[in-house]
């Protein structure tokens, strides 16, 4: 039988040893799982998708993130391209405009216009996805993309699937056009997962304190500055004291 191995950070494998978990057991099913959703995301039929079709499909998604996903669809279809691929949904969120993700990228000193213009730049062709008949598919970095959007909702404890994941899964997602353009500019994803992280939980807060009558979207604006600033003015010490302050693009 092939032979898995899996890293742990150090707290963690202790924890596993204290408790005497069947890791082999579960990793395996947990990889089964995984292997299932990726091939029902690879294998799904991207047809004239409406509403009621993406609710079905996207149960957990919100209706932003199904939006995102709809208009990575339609722009495949116009580029007709083989296959959905991460840079159509990373096009799509773009596309959005409105949703937490770009907050995020902007709160990190990324310009979504910086990303749009880098994306028009890249290849859109990714491998895999394509079926037997004439249906759009997702490519294989784009279903792997939609696991990993999914896998770091969990994570993070939520029990939607939001933009703010799918920007996490297509950063960390090591193949596809959308995070080799999103990692070129800087998205590390582990500085954007604390960031989203931030985020969320200034726009909580900031919504509790804020009247029926406000604006939600400044409401988030202003929650993203205040929860990230901290964290960007951070980073830029320690750019500085490195002298590897990055130029501006």
């Amino acid at each position: 039988m092939p032979k898995i191995n899996v890293y742990l950070p150090d707290e963690l494998a202790e924890a596993v040893k204290a408790a005497g978990v069947p890791v082999s057991a579960i990793c395996q099913r947990a990889l089964e799982q995984a292997v299932r959703r990726i091939t029902a995301i690879r294998q799904t039929a991207l047809g004239e998708l409406g509403a009621d079709d993406l609710a079905e499909r996207l149960p957990r998604f919100t209706d932003r993130a199904r939006t995102v996903v709809k208009l990575a669809v339609d722009r495949a279809r116009a580029d007709a391209a083989p296959n959905v691929g991460t840079g159509h949904l990373l096009a799509g969120m773009l596309a959005e405009g409105q949703n937490l993700a770009l907050h995020v990228l902007k709160a990190v000193e990324i310009d979504p216009g910086q990303v749009q213009r880098d994306l028009d730049r890249q290849a859109s062709g990714e491998e895999g996805g394509a079926g037997g008949d004439s249906s759009v598919h997702f490519s294989d970095p784009a279903a792997a993309a939609l696991e990993l959007t999914v896998t770091e909702a969990t994570a993070l404890g939520h029990n939607y699937v939001g933009c703010e994941h799918l920007l996490l899964g297509l950063i960390t997602e090591p193949d596809g056009t959308a995070g080799q353009v999103l990692r070129a500019l800087g998205a590390e994803p582990r500085l954007v997962r604390r960031a989203v992280t931030a985020a969320l939980a200034g726009y909580v807060h900031l919504r509790a304190q804020t009247s029926a009558a406000g604006d939600p979207a400044q409401a988030l604006a202003m929650a993203v500055q205040q929860q990230l600033q901290p964290l960007v003015e951070r980073i830029e010490r320690l750019e500085q004291n490195q002298g590897s302050t990055p130029e501006p693009r």
